[in-house]
């Protein structure tokens, strides 16, 4: 009568179940043993300490595919190979912290998408009376802008501290906030895009610096995107925005990504 144990038995000494064992069986990590005269497999020490090793590199985080080259190294090897998976662990760790970090960052809102300084100027937006739908927009184009014209975010990010420390271009925008409720065909948004153009031209740091203009034009296809954003839902707005832009074409002035809400 063979000794051992049945494979129940096994991964229960293990600590793991039954179709663990069976995936290392089926990866070639562990032989199968023998069946004894009922037609069960019995474990013995050999297979159970083939298991233990298995089980201990597994649980260590080293790939599957990997334990069967490393259980067979030399020591050496072996060594080199376990200084290899711990480096491979610590960037996995490193990962999964950033991801933590995220979530983190997510119950504080706008910073899991947002660097400080975007979420600053959102809040200088609110503080100075523009409305949750003008701050929801600008963040919405603050997000896509960081992610599809990197090179130009932190220029974009400077024009709209520009802007809102000019008390004259926020007294405009805010009109440019009340214009969203005008009839589409109202007078007074040609009056106002006129007016936002000269402020423009007035005060031409208002504008994108050189090096954020450069960025923008590179990248046509994602400023249409961005600009327009929520096209549907604010109208008069979009309208508003290219009235001043041609406005500011026809005086020959350097054309941003003008903000809108």
């Amino acid at each position: 009568m063979m000794s051992g144990v049945t494979i129940g038995q096994a991964a229960a000494f293990l600590g793991v179940s039954v179709k663990t064992v069976r995936h290392y069986h089926e990866h070639g990590l562990v032989e199968e043993p023998p069946r004894d005269s009922s037609g069960y497999r019995r474990y013995g020490s050999d297979e159970l300490l083939r298991l233990v090793q298995v089980r201990t590199l597994a649980t260590a985080g080293v790939p599957l595919a990997e334990v069967g080259p490393l259980l067979d190294a030399d020591t050496e090897r072996f060594a080199a190979a376990l200084v290899d998976v711990e480096r491979r662990l610590a960037e996995r760790i490193a990962e999964l912290e950033e991801r933590r970090a995220t979530l983190h960052r997510l119950a504080e809102g706008d910073r899991a998408l947002l660097p400080d300084r975007a979420c600053a100027v959102l809040e200088r937006m609110a503080e100075l009376g523009f409305g949750p739908d003008y701050v929801s927009g600008q963040r919405e184009a603050l997000v896509l802008a960081r992610v599809l014209v990197p090179g130009g975010f932190n220029a974009f990010l400077a024009q709209l501290e520009r802007q809102l420390d000019d008390p004259e271009f926020v007294e405009l925008a805010q009109r440019a906030q009340e214009a969203e409720q005008w009839e589409p065909d109202d007078p007074r948004i040609e009056e106002l895009a006129a007016a936002m153009a000269d402020r423009y031209l007035a005060n031409p740091a208002l504008l994108a610096d050189p090096a954020g203009l450069e960025a923008w034009s590179r990248a046509a296809t994602q400023y249409r995107l961005i600009d327009r954003h929520r096209e549907d839902e604010v109208r008069n707005s979009a309208r508003l925005t290219a009235l001043t832009e041609a406005r500011l074409r026809s005086a020959g002035a350097p054309v941003p990504r003008l903000p809108r809400g």
